[in-house]
């Protein structure tokens, strides 16, 4: 059975960041606490040698006095009371012979005098520790005038503090972990408390509740950002989920009335026998229902291709002049039979193109200008070069549209009189098509509508084409 590798198992992010702080937490008790030996280790060494340091400097002075010759019992009562006032220090003094002339600690010390290597002075780097049987100690084996001497100082009681001092260590730094992993536990979940209620708020959003929006002002400011986000990601939604279902009612409602006429004409046809001229005339009829069923169809699959940007214009020069006067023609019989008239001004002008698919956009402008256009009035089309690229307007004369309809005139399915749906009008697609066009070939289109004129502008981006050179 094969395991889906994408599909694992992902801490929380309280576990992550108590984790984190519990083992940086841990670390630093323990180097703490490694510290803090070492300097209280450091500290017992330096106390050891200031008590060397000063039985040697005593032993040193007796040993070098004259009457080390003249008076031995003197010498022995000077040796006895350099040890005198310091606690734990022992010392062994060892003859020529290498017998021992002094001793404090018994012969355990003296047989280290003989093993240890002599140290050239008296330094905190040249002390040694030794381990007997009485004991550990910490000392130094040095030569004075003839005699092998060794002073050392009983390290038990260190080592036993040292060993309690680790040991009180390691479970203060382990309860203090242990405490310090809670706390931070507790803090990320106080901390996540925003986001738990901000989860709680998204997962309140249903289809009937798209006008719910989160307050970024009771957002910690590191969410912010991410509230801001999510509220123009949902303001989007509401909006593309209101298009979609005025979408859906207003297909239902144009499909609705073709289907019904179908009905009654198929139903009224077979309710009495009637001759083949009479059914051809019901046919073409049908037929002209069934035409126009399948250009709001296709109009519909451009339009979703649209919105998926899946639709690719091709690249080709686009002589505007030539297609617009091309439409002219086609629209000829139309306009003659309204008594409107076309005018066509402006430059000569090439651009880069879809040249069927711009000529669908020309084309819906100027039957719509066609169809509010009154009779004996003209429909200008004009084309210029702009610095922001070329520009093709279709002006006609008519009513104006209401500033309120204005920014919807190229909503889908979208009239401003809803009550105007004659099949002469269209299925209401032609406008967004219009736009979708302009903005598949990196345009747009605007439109206004004052002084009793409207005019639309669509916008495409300028190719200057290059004119051959002249021949030598």
């Amino acid at each position: 059975m094969k395991t889906d590798s994408s599909q694992h198992w992902s801490a929380s992010l309280a576990l992550r960041v108590t984790a984190f702080v519990g083992i940086a937490t841990t670390v630093a008790f323990l180097v703490f606490a490694w510290l803090v030996e070492r300097s209280i280790d450091q500290h017992f060494v330096e106390q050891d040698f200031g008590e060397i340091e000063a039985v040697v400097s005593a032993l040193q002075s007796a040993l070098n006095s004259p009457d080390v010759a003249s008076n031995p019992e003197n010498l022995h009562a000077q040796l006895a009371a350099a040890g005198i006032g310091h606690h734990g220090v022992f010392f062994t003094i060892l003859d020529e012979a290498q017998q021992v002339f002094h001793d404090t600690a018994g012969p355990e010390l003296a047989a280290m005098a003989l093993s240890v290597e002599q140290a050239p002075v008296v330094t905190v780097e040249e002390l040694q520790i030794w381990t007997a049987q009485q004991g550990t100690y910490r000392g130094i084996v040095l030569n004075m005038n003839g005699y092998t001497v060794l002073v050392a100082m009983a390290m038990d009681f260190h080592l036993h503090y040292l060993d309690q001092l680790d040991r009180d260590l390691w479970v203060i730094s382990i309860a203090a972990s242990i405490v310090t992993i809670l706390v931070a536990w507790f803090a990320v979940q106080r901390a996540h408390a925003p986001i738990r209620r901000i989860s709680a708020r998204m997962r309140s959003v249903t289809s009937e509740r798209m006008d719910v929006r989160l307050d970024a002002a009771q957002a910690p400011v590191e969410l912010g950002e991410l509230v801001l986000s999510f509220n123009v990601m949902l303001g989007k939604l509401e909006e593309n989920f209101r298009r979609l279902s005025h979408f859906s009612a207003d297909i239902a409602h144009e499909l609705r009335t073709p289907i019904t006429n179908l009905t009654t004409q198929t139903q009224v046809a077979l309710s009495m026998p009637r001759s083949a001229e009479q059914y051809q005339e019901i046919l073409y009829s049908n037929l002209e229902e069934l035409e126009r069923m399948g250009k709001m169809v296709a109009d519909m699959l451009f339009l979703a291709q649209a919105d998926d940007n899946l639709i690719k214009p091709e690249s080709a020069d686009v002589q505007l002049l030539s297609e617009l006067t091309g439409l002219f023609e086609y629209f000829e019989a139309w306009a003659e039979d309204r008594n409107v008239h076309f005018k066509l001004l402006g430059q000569d002008i090439t651009v880069q193109g879809d040249r069927l698919m711009l000529r669908r956009a020309f084309s819906n402008l100027l039957s719509n200008a066609l169809l509010h256009t009154a009779s004996g009035e003209t429909v200008t089309v004009t084309c210029t070069a702009e610095s922001k690229g070329v520009q093709i307007q279709v002006e006609n004369p008519g009513p104006e549209i209401p500033a309120e309809h204005v920014a919807l005139i190229f909503e889908r399915f979208y009239r401003i009189d809803p009550a105007r749906r004659r099949s002469s009008e269209g299925g209401g697609l032609g406008l967004a098509i219009v736009k979708s066009i302009a903005q598949a070939h990196g345009g747009e289109v605007v439109v206004r509508s004052v002084n009793g004129k409207t005019r639309f502008t669509v916008t495409l981006p300028y190719v200057q084409t290059r004119t051959p050179a002249p021949a030598p």
